[in-house]
C-alpha cells in the first residue's frame, strides 16, 4: 500500500513524538514546583503522537477506499488557500512585533480577533460580538492561567505598561 502526503506526515509526526516522548519523561522532577520542566513537552508529544496516528489512520482508510472505488470516482480536493496562509503568517508577524510594544493582554486579544477575522468574516452584529468576546476571553484566560497559576511573567507593553 502506498501512503499519501497525509500518511507520510502522520508517520513522521508519530516517529518524532515516539522518539522525543521518552526524553521529555526523563526530565528531572522539581520538588519545589508542582509542574516540572517535562510537563508541557510531555503533553505536546502525547498530543502530537495521537493526532499523527489519527492522520495516518485516516490516510490508510482513504487509500483503501480509493483503491476499491476507482480513480475516476475520487472527488477533487478543496481549493488551495495560499492567500489565507500568507495572511496567517502576516498576522503572526504583526503579533510578534506588537507584543513588546502594547503588551501580552492587548496584543493577544488583537491577534485572536484578527485571526478569527481572517478565517471567517462576521456578517451579523451577534457574530461581531462573539468575535470580540472570544478574543477578550482568550486573552484574559491565558493571562490568568500563566500569571496567576503558573507564575510566568508575560510581556508588558513599552507603550502601555500593561
Amino acid at each position: 500500500m502506498r501512503l499519501g502526503r497525509d500518511g507520510i506526515a502522520g508517520l513522521i509526526g508519530l516517529a518524532v513524538s515516539l522518539l522525543l516522548l521518552p526524553q521529555a519523561l526523563s526530565l528531572p522532577k522539581l520538588p519545589i514546583v508542582p509542574v516540572g520542566p517535562g510537563f508541557y513537552p510531555t503533553i505536546v508529544f502525547v498530543f502530537l503522537g495521537l493526532t499523527s496516528a489519527v492522520l495516518l489512520a485516516q490516510d490508510i482508510l482513504a487509500q483503501r477506499r480509493a483503491g476499491s472505488v476507482g480513480a475516476a470516482e475520487i472527488p477533487a480536493g478543496p481549493p488551495r488557500a495560499y492567500g489565507l496562509v500568507a495572511a496567517a503568517f502576516l498576522i503572526v508577524a504583526v503579533y510578534i512585533a506588537l507584543l513588546p510594544l502594547i503588551g501580552f493582554r492587548i496584543a493577544t486579544a488583537l491577534f485572536v480577533a484578527a485571526f478569527q477575522l481572517a478565517l471567517d468574516r462576521p456578517r451579523t452584529p451577534a457574530q461581531w460580538a462573539m468575535l470580540g468576546g472570544i478574543a477578550v476571553a482568550t486573552s484574559a484566560l491565558t493571562y490568568l492561567v500563566f500569571e496567576t497559576y503558573l507564575l510566568v511573567l508575560l510581556p508588558r507593553g513599552a507603550w502601555t505598561g500593561w
